[in-house]
């Protein structure tokens, strides 16, 4: 079964909506410029940011990507995807990613996607709409935390990779 995903919403020259074939190569680019944002450089040489774009597109990913346009201009996209077991049989809804390219940023745009994605999970009956920023990014925190929603101090984020993930297992 195929995850839901949420209505297109307008207003004025911005569109949020998920993203299609047709954005393959613009959502490509987002994704170069978002590492690089994050973590100064694009590692690769190679087409990653293509696969990756098209893997966010058919739902190979596991999450859906939303992309925010102005007029035919993607200027930012957020990927989410709904985790189970939840507190409702409809999960929750847990956001990966937000990003929005520098030209962009501080015009509501980011605002816009997250007030979306609320009403998308209010709208399937989620428990919950979850997400993580990294403890270092200052930006990103001032941003959520001007949204309101409290810090969930409750939960520890673990992660394997590297030499401790091929030990794994």
């Amino acid at each position: 079964m195929a995850m839901p995903t949420p209505p297109v919403w307008r207003e004025g020259s911005l569109t949020l909506r998920p993203a299609m074939s047709k954005d393959r190569a613009s959502l490509a680019r987002l994704v170069e410029e978002e590492f690089v944002h994050y973590w100064g450089t694009y590692p690769s040489t190679t087409d990653d940011a293509a696969l990756t774009a098209d893997a966010l597109i058919d739902g190979r990913s596991g999450c859906i990507a939303c992309v925010a346009a102005m007029d035919d201009t993607l200027v930012g996209f957020a990927t989410v995807t709904f985790l189970h077991p939840a507190p409702t049989p409809s999960g929750a809804l847990f956001m990966k990613d937000l990003y929005v390219t520098s030209a962009h940023r501080g015009a509501g745009i980011g605002e816009k996607i997250m007030s979306w994605l609320s009403c998308f999970a209010k709208e399937l009956g989620c428990a919950r709409f979850d997400w993580t920023a990294e403890a270092p990014n200052a930006q990103a925190l001032a941003f959520y935390d001007r949204l309101g929603a409290p810090r969930a101090e409750e939960k520890i984020y673990y992660r394997l990779s590297g030499a401790s993930l091929a030990e794994a297992g």
